[in-house]
């Protein structure tokens, strides 16, 4: 059965914002349907200090004590939102935020990958210390916007987990983000007056150009010369930027502090060129 909330991909890919759509995203859902959506619940994973959503199944699947879904989107690290479900999910349990009680029937719930881990626990000493990657907090702001701008809320209707649930203090998600400030980007940008973000050099210092995912400009040799670095061989070095190959040059960037958008600009160069 198609679900209320198949608007999401859309909404999400018309903010410029990188969208992977989970098979059957449309159909999933709680068994009760949603009412009417009225803002946004942010929350973090808790899951692996690896990879980019390690806690993707989880979201689409549940947990033992409970089913999934567990949120209609899932947040990587590399600022990518994964649609896992246009219907009712187990987000947020009991709580209230501006007068709404019903978190799992009127706000949609996003789960940013994240440990929970805190420079300043306490609570989290098990967790290690995972500090937000800029490009998946500028994705998460942007996507919240995109979200309230189009069911006509404002920015006061997205919460955190940790200012929804009751008692106060039963969670923290999401971590070490400041909620009210948050906000306040958030309505920045749904008012036009946020700056934008800092663009990527067209070229480096050798006049190498920016090099991402589909574009019509990249040249089919710097390709294969990256792939090569990257540890592609035989047919696999084809000179085509395409999935495979930006899910490599992010990992690359993550393993060299660097942030993963999966872009191979001035800075990535610089660390390719070392390999």
């Amino acid at each position: 059965m198609t679900q209320q909330l198949t608007w999401l991909a859309t909404v999400l890919e018309n903010a410029g914002l990188k969208v992977a759509e989970v098979p059957g995203w449309q159909n999933r859902g709680r068994p009760i349907p949603m009412g009417v959506v009225k803002g946004v619940i942010c929350h973090h994973t808790g899951g692996s200090k690896n990879g980019n959503m390690p806690s993707l199944n989880l979201l689409i699947n549940g947990r033992p004590e409970l089913a999934g879904p567990l949120a209609q989107l899932g947040l990587g690290r590399d600022g990518t939102f994964y649609i896992i479900a246009a219907g009712r999910c187990n987000h947020a349990g009991s709580g209230i935020w501006e007068g709404e009680t019903d978190g799992n029937g009127c706000f949609i719930g996003i789960e940013a990958e994240n440990t929970g881990g805190s420079n300043n626990p306490p609570g989290a000493k098990d967790r290690p210390f995972d500090p937000w990657p800029a490009v998946q907090l500028d994705a998460y702001r942007r996507g919240v916007a995109a979200i309230l701008k189009h069911i006509g809320v404002s920015a006061q209707m997205c919460c955190g987990h940790k200012e929804y649930r009751l008692p106060l203090g039963t969670k923290p998600d999401p971590h070490t983000i400041d909620m009210a400030q948050f906000r306040k980007e958030v309505q920045a940008l749904m008012d036009g007056t946020a700056l934008p973000p800092p663009l990527i050099k067209n070229k480096d210092l050798h006049d190498r150009p920016t090099l991402r995912r589909g574009s019509s400009a990249n040249p089919k040799f710097l390709v294969e010369a990256v792939q090569k670095k990257l540890g592609f061989a035989g047919r696999q070095v084809d000179g085509k930027f395409g999935p495979s190959t930006e899910a490599r040059v992010r990992q690359f960037q993550r393993d060299h502090g660097l942030v993963p958008d999966g872009i191979i600009g001035p800075k990535t160069w610089v660390e390719m060129d070392k390999r």
